[in-house]
């Protein structure tokens, strides 16, 4: 099983649209996947569902089993002041430790709307992955001037965009 994790809990994010994309490419291929969509995140959660009170949530537990029950990962980790989303980092932050995501392998797809097409949050999610036991597959995907390709329906108009996509799935699968 692969969750695709979308990044952030804006609501209708760019994020979100990539993820559902990412899903269309891992049902062509015929694997099993499902889709963890930050938005979906109790608005309680930072004081009722880390530290003293792990497991203890209920609609948090649903969103923690959707990242353990998966062998694979594809985390779509918009830009956010140079980092990738301090959403997503409290939400790894809530994952059982040790454990959690440990021994797992992840796909990074970083979007932006500028240049670097999140390059400096891959960055930083790499290091957190590799500190956490997860191994992530070296074809990082980034999407930079991603409001200049992604319509509002989700539609990826930029070909090689396309084709990044569907490679790093291809490699993914294969990982």
């Amino acid at each position: 099983m692969i969750t695709i994790i979308a990044g952030t809990n804006r609501p209708n994010s760019r994020a979100l649209r990539i993820a559902h994309l990412y899903a269309s490419l891992l049902a062509q291929r015929g694997a099993a996947h499902q889709l963890l969509d930050l938005a979906a995140l109790p608005a309680d959660f930072i004081t009722n569902a880390l530290y003293d009170n792990v497991g203890q949530h209920p609609e948090f537990n649903q969103l923690v089993k959707l990242a353990s029950e998966a062998d694979k990962l594809v985390f779509v980790v918009p830009e956010y002041n140079c980092s990738y989303p301090g959403v997503l980092k409290m939400f790894i932050d809530g994952l059982p430790y040790p454990g959690g995501i440990r021994g797992k392998k992840a796909a990074l797809v970083g979007l932006g709307t500028g240049s670097q097409g999140g390059l400096l949050a891959l960055s930083h999610m790499t290091d957190i992955l590799m500190y956490l036991g997860t191994a992530v597959l070296p074809t990082r995907v980034r999407l930079p001037f991603l409001d200049q390709h992604l319509t509002a329906d989700g539609e990826l108009t930029n070909a090689l965009y396309q084709q990044l996509l569907a490679e790093q799935t291809d490699q993914l699968i294969a990982f």
